[in-house]
């Protein structure tokens, strides 16, 4: 700990874990007086040349003085962080500020000379750009806008370290020392490298699971059965390609059924990438250290008795996931179901599946060990309601998830050449705001389908640790689709809209054609496509009597048809058909699919097993030749038209063109509808907008504002003349309301502001209520204004109660509302929707992230339902929703510039033909959260 001398006590908020670049972790800590011992230690690790590097001269040792130099911290002028890995140092970092002629200095000076030392064994593991981003936020905090480093000119690392992290600096040479001074203040460069070094690093800890040379099953019995035994057999059955090891503590034997057998990790020659751990849960930690000690990489824990047990089951999941990391491991689980990789080089089975899925292009996530097994089970088999088989790349059931999770999976499937399509299946996401940012960037390249479970349970299932959010679930699904999540309802819609965007192209359009031998299933798909929105064609009926040949000469036209966007066919069996006829209609559709493979086909069928099994049984899902066709033949290729998200590889997928079947119309009209609005989500990414500047802001003076006002006090809600002042920084004009707690003084404040008024209350229960008759407007003159006084004290009470106020009258419009609120998990959100009791009963809100760009206004203006009431519905003027949105982007920047502001709530905002009027708003300001998503990288805290 700290003496007293120091000026602060120790930050533990600067704790955090982090991803190295290899894919393994480090702790990066303050460094404290306690750390002499460990800092001489790791000192006396560096090679001679890193230290010269350091300190531009021999210094093979450090001298008593430079130990309390390096280990004694103020935490503001002079602040010192160390990256541990099982407890001992591997990298520190420090600062001193400094004056502008380098001396050491104490506030208001705000820069900083900054140096590095990492020792020569972990050098490589981007440990230093890590140390650099964390060093960077610690002086930030403490008002150092700027650092300064002095390197050798051989010191090509170091210096590469600097120049890469995007930071605006500039660079001099004097003395044989490059000089590099740069600004603090983050960069979309700097929060672009960022970005891409922690999905690197965070991909790479994944495949070191996924993808292991070597795996032990820790706890595997001598007898079959029980929980390791079953993982040890599924890895050998699967075929694993590494080297695969049992290890029980009660093991007398050298094998166990072929399998190398060790009653310990540490017994076993040569190293163990992966270790599953199934044992009773008092004896993991040991297990643990075990695993560290030998130098496993990384972790799947089985094991049972954790947070889903109850509060001391939480602490222990706590205990472990900081007792993997200490020696840089991460952990699938514990209570997991396991990991599977289908890839030919691998063939990993680490989980309690039986069987290994098919192979293909499906990366699957479920933190339900249950829904693992049913949707693994689904996507095998032929039948079930869902045809065809479309394979598994990769399968993570993360059970408890208290280290890995969906994001780091999502970061793995990101750039995984092996996988065409993402389904997810979530029973709570544990940081939201990184989730819906890795969707939009994972979704812009392949599609992302996910299902949430415990949507309407009020909590997080048992074991996982999740932020608290105050917004509705509604709201969350609202936001992930936005970030182009294709969000389902039901694990059956999950599979549904998988296997359509596995198999096909995305449609291009919402125009479908319908064709099939069944009138009324054709007219019920017509319907279920306008129900979801699409554009159906007039069903065609080929009658009963439809052969095969007339299914491949009506599918072909369709499909020829330029105001075809996609083709639903409809099936049903005739009497007597056999198996021949089923296989010979499903060559039919698979010719004429061939022949346009930009547009995506369906079949909706009605008992017809047979067709089924057809439609996908001339195809393989092991690898094709390149360019070639699944069952085709004939020697098809694909076009290069084709929008399927294989089509951007090198090669098609392999089952890209099987056809898709499903046994209702509703289903697939709806996987159907899901890829549509996909695909147009898709264009719009494309041009994804921009946060407009505005020279009438004044952010320097608005953040003085917000300074002044907080050091009054914590977490406190504006009154109208400084909420009015703030917002007037950004450019928004609130319409004064004056109060009249007498009628003399409303009297005054009409003739203050000009004839005619408003007369209204403000009392919570009658406050943007006009329908309960609290407001009267076009209040002409002072007998009015008088008399209207009287109706509202006579009809609600005193005006103590009441709150009366005079404001000026606004320009007819629509009474909209606008608000920002500052979620614990989401983030900023900015909400909009239409002022009155209709809008808020129905839910009719629309929400878009923090910053908002200006498409981004123009489609929330348009999403909510009452959207027409704005355009000049039956007759009425259209508003002008160009001022709208100009003002809801000058709000969304005012949050973003300032995370202090937590709310902002702006109602009624008249929007009139020419301009808005804000007639009411409230801000709400609380100090600014230390670290935030655009902080340093770093691991969720356990």
């Amino acid at each position: 700990m700290q003496t007293s001398s120091d000026r602060h006590e120790y930050p533990a908020h600067w704790e955090a874990d982090v991803v190295l670049r290899d894919g393994g972790t480090a702790r990066i800590r303050p460094i404290t007086v306690d750390d002499a011992e460990r800092l001489v230690s790791f000192y006396e690790q560096v090679s001679d040349e890193s230290k010269y590097y350091r300190f531009f001269a021999p210094y093979p040792r450090l001298s008593a003085k430079d130990v309390h130099r390096f280990t004694h911290h103020d935490f503001v002028d002079r602040v010192g962080l160390a990256a541990t890995v099982g407890g001992e140092f591997i990298a520190t970092v420090r600062y001193d500020r400094i004056d502008p002629d380098g001396r050491p200095a104490s506030a208001p000076a705000d820069e900083a000379e900054v140096a590095f030392l990492v020792q020569d064994a972990h050098q490589g593991r981007g440990v230093a750009s890590a140390l650099l981003e964390h060093i960077a936020a610690v002086a930030r905090e403490r008002a150092i806008r700027r650092f300064a480093a002095e390197v050798l000119p051989a010191n090509n690392k170091m210096i590469k370290v600097f120049t890469d992290a995007g930071y605006t600096q500039k660079r001099s040479f004097e003395d044989g020392v490059v000089r590099l001074e740069f600004d603090l203040e983050p960069t979309d460069r700097s929060l672009a490298v960022q970005r891409a070094r922690e999905q690197r690093a965070e991909a790479r800890s994944v495949q070191r699971l996924l993808a292991p040379g070597s795996v032990a099953v820790v706890g595997a019995g001598r007898t079959p059965g029980g929980v390791g035994r079953s993982v040890l057999d599924n890895l050998r059955d699967a075929g694993f390609t590494g080297r695969l090891y049992a290890v029980n503590t009660a093991f007398q034997e050298k094998e166990l059924d072929g399998v190398p057998a060790h009653r310990s990790i540490r017994d076993i020659t040569g190293p163990v990438d992966l270790a599953v751990v199934a044992v009773p849960v008092e004896h993991v930690p040991e297990v643990v250290t075990e695993c560290g000690e030998h130098g496993v990489q990384g972790l799947v824990v089985v094991s049972a008795g954790y947070a889903e047990s109850g509060p001391e089951g939480r602490e222990r999941q706590r205990e472990l996931v900081r007792h993997a990391r200490t020696y840089g491991m991460r952990i699938i689980g514990p209570n997991a179901f396991g990991v599977i990789n289908t890839s030919p080089d691998v063939r990993l089975n680490a989980s309690l599946a039986p069987r290994m899925p098919r192979p293909g292009r499906i990366g699957l996530f479920a933190q339900s060990g249950a829904i693992g097994i049913a949707l693994l089970s689904r996507l095998h088999r032929r039948g079930g309601g869902v045809t065809g088989v479309t394979g598994v790349s990769t399968f993570v059931s993360s059970g408890n998830r208290a280290d890995v999770s969906g994001n780091d999976v999502l970061q793995y499937w990101y750039d995984d050449p092996d996988t065409d399509v993402v389904l997810m299946y979530l029973e709570s996401i544990g940081n939201p705001r990184k989730f819906t940012r890795l969707a939009r960037r994972t979704a812009a390249a392949k599609p992302l389908v996910v299902v949430q479970g415990a949507r309407h349970g009020g909590a997080a299932p048992q074991g996982h640790a999740v932020r608290a959010t105050r917004l509705p679930h509604a709201t969350v699904s609202a936001l992930l689709r936005q970030a182009g999540v294709i969000r389902v309802d039901t694990i059956t819609e999950l599979v549904d809209a998988g296997l359509l965007l596995a198999r096909q192209p995305l449609p291009r359009g919402p125009r479908v054609a319908i064709l099939g031998n069944s009138e009324s299933l054709g007219l019920l798909t017509y319907d279920a496509c306008l129900a979801e929105g699409l554009r159906p064609l007039p069903p065609r009926d080929l009658t009963t009597a439809a052969s095969a040949e007339d299914f491949h000469k009506a599918l072909s036209r369709a499909l020829a048809d330029d105001g075809c966007d996609a083709v639903v066919v409809t099936a049903i069996p005739a009497v007597g058909e056999t198996s021949a006829a089923d296989e010979a209609l499903a060559e039919a559709l698979r010719s004429s699919a061939l022949e346009a493979p930009a547009k995506p086909v369906l079949v909706v069928h009605v008992e017809l097993g047979g067709l089924a099994e057809a439609l996908s049984a001339a195809a393989s899902t092991a690898p094709q030749p390149s360019g070639t066709a699944p069952g085709a033949a004939s020697g098809a290729r694909f076009h290069p038209s084709d929008t399927s998200p294989a089509a951007a590889r090198s090669e098609p997928a392999p089952d890209s063109r099987l056809i898709p079947a499903y046994p209702a119309a509703e289903r697939a009209v709806r996987a159907l509808a899901e890829a549509v609005k996909y695909a147009q989500w898709r264009l719009d990414a494309g041009e994804p907008g921009k946060v407009p500047e505005y020279e009438d802001i004044d952010e320097k003076g608005a953040a003085r504002l917000i300074d002044d006002l907080l050091a009054r006090g914590e977490g406190l809600t504006l009154g109208g003349e400084r909420t009015a002042a703030l917002l007037g920084r950004y450019g928004i004009d609130v319409h004064a309301a004056l109060p009249a707690p007498t009628p003399d003084d409303a009297v005054a404040a009409a003739r203050t502001i000009g004839y005619p008024v408003a007369l209204k209350t403000t009392a919570p229960h009658l406050r943007h209520r006009a329908d309960l008759g609290g407001v009267r407007l076009d209040v002409a003159d002072e007998e009015q204004l008088r008399r209207a006084y009287a109706e509202l004290i006579e009809l609600f009470g005193p005006p103590t109660v009441l709150r009366p106020v005079v404001q000026g009258m606004a320009p007819r419009g629509v009474d909209t509302v606008v608000r920002t609120v500052i979620d614990p998990a989401a983030g900023a959100v900015l909400s909009f929707g239409l002022s009155g009791a209709a809008s808020e009963l129905l839910g009719d809100t629309a929400h878009r992230l923090v910053p908002v760009t200006d498409r981004d206004a123009a489609s929330l203006v348009r999403s909510i339902r009452t959207a027409p009431l704005l355009f000049g519905w039956r007759g009425s003027a259209p508003v002008d929703t160009a001022a709208l949105e100009e003002l809801m982007l000058r709000v969304s920047r005012l949050v973003d510039d300032h995370p202090e502001v937590v709310a902002v709530s702006l109602e009624p905002v008249v929007v009139a033909p020419t301009g808005v009027s804000v007639l009411g708003a409230t801000v709400r300001l609380a100090r600014a959260p230390l670290r935030d998503d655009l902080g340093p990288r770093t691991l969720p805290v356990v």
